[in-house]
């Protein structure tokens, strides 16, 4: 068993991530930090977990975690996966990675056999998984264009997604999941980008954001998210001889069914749909699992800090291609 702590008591910590890591084989959560250590207890009570502490250092000086996740707010994400690896722990972070590549950078310093990971959860999922097998078999004939939405209505001005100086904002909070999927499926980088952009009078963060980019040979990613729009997501992934549609990509339920559907018509409309049922999962456990066993040796980490900058490099376009009106220049993985 590797033995996990996490850092503060947030609520994707307490409603989803936690519960899910307390299924998963190879995990033991054995503590939980909070700045408010009565919070701490109570949250450590509710959730049955061993240890809690009044301060993220003194988890982080705790020898027997292994792996820390770290679910704290956007500004946080970075300097404390690098307390937690100069502790010598191993780090599974929320994305995004940090506020920008430059911050991201720093991660570099992190030794090479501390493992960090940026919780990219929806990569463990066997829909993904199976939505890749179906494009890479050639299935979909050329893969040419990526679409993708996806959108929730949030307008609390005390919710930390909506404070700019926090690193709030739509294509922070869920536009950097598109952005994922568009590198995974076509398992390549984007050369441009270029987006459009509205911003929230009150809050200043992203409340609306379409975006294109250019993955070269004729592909092309498109996406918008919003933070204040009905509830709603979908991935498309357009070939030249068939479509296949990823009903809930990005938050799919715990203990549901999933659901691939394969467009093998060449009429709009005339129904011609396969539908392929992904048996019920939870994306996080599957997620927890993975990072455990990478931990333990048994695998490869999938995916590490370089791809955690190449993703705030692109957000880093984006925001560029706001400000200048134009096309943006994405700095190549390195």
């Amino acid at each position: 068993m590797v033995k996990w702590g996490v850092l503060s008591t947030a609520r994707i910590g307490r409603k989803k991530v936690i519960p899910a890591l307390q299924k998963a084989r190879g995990v033991d959560v054995v503590a939980i930090a909070s700045r408010d250590e009565e919070n701490a207890k109570k949250v450590a009570t509710e959730l049955g977990i061993p240890k809690a502490y009044g301060s993220y250092e003194a988890l982080l000086a705790d020898p027997d975690i292994e792996v820390i996740y770290n679910p704290l707010p956007n500004h946080m994400h970075v300097p404390m996966t690098i307390a937690a690896a100069k502790a010598g722990k191993h780090v599974l972070c929320e994305k995004p990675i940090g506020l920008d590549s430059t911050e991201a950078r720093q991660l570099l310093e992190i030794p090479d056999d501390r493992f960090v990971m940026e919780a990219f959860m929806v990569r463990a999922h066997p829909q993904w998984q199976r939505a890749l097998e179906i494009a890479e078999s050639g299935e979909l004939g050329k893969l040419q264009s990526i679409q993708a939405f996806f959108g929730y209505d949030n307008q609390d001005p005390l919710n930390i997604r909506n404070r700019a100086e926090f690193g709030g904002g739509g294509l922070m909070d869920i536009g950097c999941y598109p952005i994922v999927a568009s590198r995974y499926f076509f398992n390549a980088e984007p050369s441009r980008v270029v987006s459009l952009v509205d911003r929230d009078r009150n809050f200043g963060t992203d409340r609306l954001s379409s975006v294109m980019m250019d993955f070269g040979e004729g592909r092309q990613a498109q996406f918008t998210v919003s933070t204040q729009s009905v509830a709603y997501q979908r991935i498309n992934l357009v070939g030249t001889a068939k479509r296949l549609e990823i009903l809930i990509p990005f938050n799919a339920p715990a203990g549901e069914e999933t659901i691939l559907r394969l467009d093998c018509g060449s009429v709009p409309g005339d129904g011609a749909l396969e539908v392929e049922r992904i048996p019920a999962c939870d994306q996080y456990t599957l997620q927890g699992e993975l990072f455990s066993r990478v931990v333990k040796g048994q695998e490869d980490l999938p995916y590490g800090i370089a791809d955690a900058i190449q993703n705030m490099e692109i957000l880093d376009a984006i925001v560029r291609s706001e400000r200048n009106n134009s096309w943006e220049s994405v700095a190549p993985l390195s």
